[in-house]
């Protein structure tokens, strides 16, 4: 029985039939090309695609005989390494370098191939609607996306795989996210302050509508409120988590009259710039200010004193997303979609009583 779709010309079948098959055999096209098995089977192309088509028309010897050419020619090649396309729109800094350092050490060990496109030539703005368009890549991990959610949606409902570490914004609920637990570290350090006599406590925090900003900031209100102090206007200062803008925001609070007993650091960087301010004006840390930070960078054991600081588990928020893209590709749905890892206080110099 002929297969409805074959033409016959001058006894054989069309060639341009024997292509369409061999563009949707995905596996035989990677692997052997429908001529390659014939060659070394001794029978023709056409019941080589017969075969692969489970037609009826071909003798058990035969078929067994093709099945094993496939699956020797399987072995024997070599399959091709998966690309996971990892994007870092940010200088490769401690902090953001910890991140992919670990995403990649990851991937290796994973088996497979790393596309990493960090720095500013990870900010042009179509990258997320390219990526389902991009031969030969299989998945994306994006480290602190600055695109909107609906970017994210979009790139979702393509089909294609990725992963969000560390997201600037509420991660849509059916994305794949893995952060740190920012407002449970903010809490702990604003705790440890408080228990060290501090009430005059002024806050440097993060960008606004910025997720880790955000809710950092919520834990500092929170433990601020649990001991019955309002965090007023004038002790809240926004910025670029860099030293220049922390030490900008740090000398108008120094300015002030009464002067804050403590500040609180959106990161290390922050809390560096705010060192140096106190120490423009005379004053000592931690005796007349205590300060502290976020993340515990290499840079927090480094200041003098050792900056009191919360411990962001930066290289394992890169192996787990690594593992949750594994399981997306492997054709399972990760068991939690929004992962936040615990984060640790770390109590240094910095920090002393009132």
């Amino acid at each position: 029985m002929k297969h409805p779709s074959v033409a016959r010309v001058n006894g054989l079948e069309d060639f341009r039939y024997i292509d369409l098959v061999e563009r949707k055999i995905e596996h035989v096209k990677q692997r052997a090309s429908l001529r390659d098995i014939a060659a070394e089977t001794g029978v023709s192309i056409a019941t080589v695609s017969r075969v692969l088509n489970d037609h009826v028309s071909v003798a058990p010897r035969t078929r067994d005989l093709v099945l094993q050419a496939i699956e020797r020619r399987r072995q024997e090649t070599p399959t091709r390494l998966r690309t996971v396309y990892v994007r870092c729109p940010y200088v490769l800094t401690d902090y953001f370098g910890l991140i992919v350092s670990s995403i990649a050490e990851t991937l290796k060990l994973h088996g497979l191939r790393l596309l990493l496109d960090a720095g500013e030539s990870g900010q042009h703005s179509d990258a997320l609607k390219a990526l389902p368009r991009e031969a030969g890549l299989d998945a994306a991990i994006l480290i602190l996306p600055p695109e909107e959610g609906d970017e994210l949606v979009a790139l979702s409902e393509s089909g294609f795989p990725f992963v969000v570490v560390d997201p600037r914004t509420p991660p849509p609920p059916d994305i794949a996210a893995i952060s740190a637990a920012h407002s449970s570290g903010a809490r702990a350090v604003a705790d440890h302050l408080i228990g060290l006599g501090h009430r005059d406590i002024a806050v440097i925090a993060g960008p606004e509508e910025w997720l880790a900003g955000d809710a950092r900031l919520a834990g500092h209100r929170a433990a601020l409120a649990k001991a019955g102090v309002l965090l007023t206007p004038d002790r809240l200062r926004h910025v670029e988590p860099t030293v220049a803008h922390g030490k900008r925001a740090a000398a108008e609070l120094l300015d002030l009259e009464p002067r804050p007993t403590a500040i609180v650091c959106f990161n290390d960087k922050v809390a560096v710039g705010t060192l140096q301010a106190a120490r423009e004006r005379g004053l000592r840390v931690p005796e007349d200010l205590s300060v502290a930070g976020f993340d515990d960078i290499d840079l927090a054991e480094a200041t003098n004193p050792g900056l009191t600081t919360v411990r962001q588990p930066l290289q394992e928020m890169g192996r787990i997303a690594v593992t949750q893209l594994m399981r997306v590709l492997d054709g399972h749905q990760p068991e939690a979609l929004h992962i936040e890892l615990a984060t640790t206080l770390v109590v240094r110099d910095s920090t002393a009583a009132v």
